[in-house]
């Protein structure tokens, strides 16, 4: 690869680290880059899925030093992970992905829509509501399955992966969006390293261009999540709903115009 090429690999793997924090969706922008730059599609998606576990990785060190995370709460949804993901790396290669981003954009827009129309979800933490006296907790149930559902997106390409975890934390756990960032973040370690490992065994990871990038991206994210434990709510959730607004709406544009 050019040096030219690498350069500005960098500085974008860089940026879109600092900003992932907050909103995810890092692939939609790195991984199409990099078809570009003539990496193979496997590849690309391999190596930056060994990319993206040294960022989740840099990301969660801040959230863990500060007690942002609720261990026993957020170990059930790692298990559920870890076996979505396995199943969605496994699937690379026999589905298209021709229509996966236009339905991770179609998520987004769901996604902002909702957190537009409640406007205390992720500002003001809530229970989630419950049917059946308690008995039988609706919001629970569905929040395991997407959880499961988007590890296994999560591990076939994670355009967007840790968006869609982040609302669906928001929606029906009733997390604040710096609870949400912080949870989602340690789940992505397990997701990406799942996924690295089956991409690994595979022989698809660039381990010379994998290694800059995951060095690269460390440092990006602990430098974003540093940012993120200072920012309050109501911030993460401007953020956020702008930064996905703005790359749902490109990823339907691009579809259009292939």
């Amino acid at each position: 690869m050019p040096i030219s090429d690498l350069i500005i690999l960098i500085i974008l793997f860089f940026v879109t680290s600092v900003i992932g924090v907050v909103t995810g969706s890092n692939s939609l922008i790195t991984v199409p880059v990099m078809f570009q730059f003539g990496i193979e599609p496997k590849v690309a998606v391999a190596t930056n899925m060994f990319g993206l576990t040294f960022m989740a990785i840099g990301a969660t060190i801040p959230f863990l030093r500060q007690g942002a995370i609720d261990k026993k709460r957020v170990s059930p949804l790692i298990i559920l992970t870890l076996i979505g993901s396995a199943l969605g790396a496994l699937l690379v290669g026999l589905i298209s992905s021709k229509t996966i981003p236009i339905i991770v954009s179609i998520s987004m827009i769901v996604v902002t829509i909702f957190t537009l129309i409640k406007p205390d979800a992720g500002v003001a933490k809530s229970e989630p509501p419950a049917v059946a006296g308690g008995l039988f907790n609706y919001s629970l149930v569905i929040a395991y399955i997407l959880t499961f559902i988007l590890g296994i997106y999560g591990g076939l390409y994670s355009g967007g992966y840790v968006t869609m975890l982040t609302a669906a934390f928001v929606a029906f756990f009733g997390m604040t969006f710096s609870e949400a960032v912080a949870s989602t973040k340690l789940i992505n370690v397990f997701s990406s390293l799942i996924a690295t490992i089956i991409f690994m065994w595979q022989g698809l990871v660039d381990y010379k261009l994998g290694l800059i990038l995951a060095v690269v991206m460390f440092v990006g994210a602990y430098i974003g999540a540093r940012v993120v434990t200072k920012l309050n709510d109501l911030w993460l959730k401007r953020i956020f709903i702008a930064t996905v607004l703005i790359l749902a709406l490109k990823t339907i544009i691009d579809f259009i115009l292939k």
